[in-house]
């Protein structure tokens, strides 16, 4: 993205909140699917950021995303509830869950909500961040239709299944970690062909399930792990698939509507998230645990590298640095999404 051209961000939000809005999504709806968006966008996580915007305009016109939700939310106990998406845009109900989550965990001291009839819920670690710009510990995940093989296998079985997680860090920004159980998302791959890129190697199978570094012949992923060691991967991918989609009563990955379908508007997506928030109030204490926090992070950065040039860094540190500069010179927009939303 480095040759492409920079926007700022309100220009860009601006132009997104009016594509959504013209497809038919509630202006509330649209204003928390653009919130996500820029979330990833201002952070560097392209993938996930302004350049989805054609696939939620896409799958609004078509029916795959309904564009009048009656999302429900139901307290099951004191710390657990349960939130029906009534299969809308995904980013107004998964910050619902999380204000619900965060509620929950104000009273009983962890908050844990699931979320069910979901669609594509962008990145997780905009809800998870939610969480802990309000002081609290959180853990995001979500399923998503098959894309990933299993260790040795030759067909796609789980999702990316990504795990995000954040917590709040005394006078700095929070940790914040956000990565799929893939190799890499395969939101990447639809990138690196829009711009014409190779591929990493042992991310990517082609159609006969052999590695690939072509974005083109690229069919489905590898585990996290790669070709040696994707037995963990794949196992990472079923805890989400366990917590966010069995747990929820969401479709597994394995019979889920696939994402094709659902932007044809057959049959929409019945994706899973649950999100869950702890206050550390109830635990060590807010001042202590934000204190502890940074005592630790001081300790992982300060760790010798073996590469004086290349420090150590923990979750989240690359990502606030290029949103620090980001802020300055503006966001990198691929060239079909400029064109999209009139930039050009």
């Amino acid at each position: 993205m480095d040759t492409a051209n920079r926007y700022p961000a309100l220009r860009l939000a601006e132009a997104c909140q009016a594509k959504l809005v013209a497809a038919g999504a509630r202006p509330d709806d649209a204003a928390q699917t653009v919130r996500a968006m820029m979330h990833a966008s201002r952070l560097g996580t392209d993938s996930h950021g302004v350049r989805l915007i054609g696939y939620y305009v896409d799958m609004l016109e078509k029916g795959g995303v309904n564009r009048e939700p009656q999302r429900v939310f139901t307290q099951t106990a004191p710390a657990t509830g349960r939130l029906d998406a009534d299969f809308g845009l995904a980013h107004a109900a998964s910050y619902e869950a999380m204000d619900e989550a965060i509620a929950l965990a104000r009273h009983a001291g962890i908050g844990a909500v699931t979320v069910h009839h979901s669609t594509h819920y962008g990145a997780g670690g905009a809800y998870a961040l939610a969480a802990a710009e309000q002081g609290f510990v959180s853990l995001v995940l979500s399923n998503s239709d098959p894309a990933v093989a299993l260790a040795g296998g030759r067909t796609p079985f789980h999702g990316t299944n990504p795990i995000a997680m954040a917590a709040p860090v005394r006078d700095r920004e929070p940790w914040l970690l956000d990565m799929a159980t893939s190799s890499i998302p395969f939101n990447r791959v639809k990138l690196y062909r829009s711009l014409g890129l190779p591929l990493p190697p042992e991310v990517a199978l082609n159609e006969q399930g052999h590695p690939t570094l072509d974005a083109e012949q690229a069919r489905f992923l590898q585990p996290l792990g790669g070709m040696a060691y994707g037995h963990k991967g794949a196992a990472l991918a079923g805890l989400v698939t366990i917590l966010s989609a069995v747990l929820s009563g969401a479709d597994p990955d394995p019979i889920m509507t696939s994402t094709a379908q659902a932007q044809e508007g057959h049959k929409p997506q019945n994706v899973g998230h649950i999100m869950v928030a702890f206050d550390p109030a109830r635990f060590i204490g807010q001042d202590a645990f934000e204190a502890e926090m940074a005592r630790y992070l001081d300790l992982l950065r300060n760790s010798p590298p073996a590469e004086p040039d290349l420090p150590v860094c923990a979750p989240g540190d690359k990502e606030w640095e290029e949103a620090r500069k980001r802020a300055e010179q503006g966001i990198p927009v691929d060239p079909d999404t400029e064109h999209l939303l009139g930039l050009a």
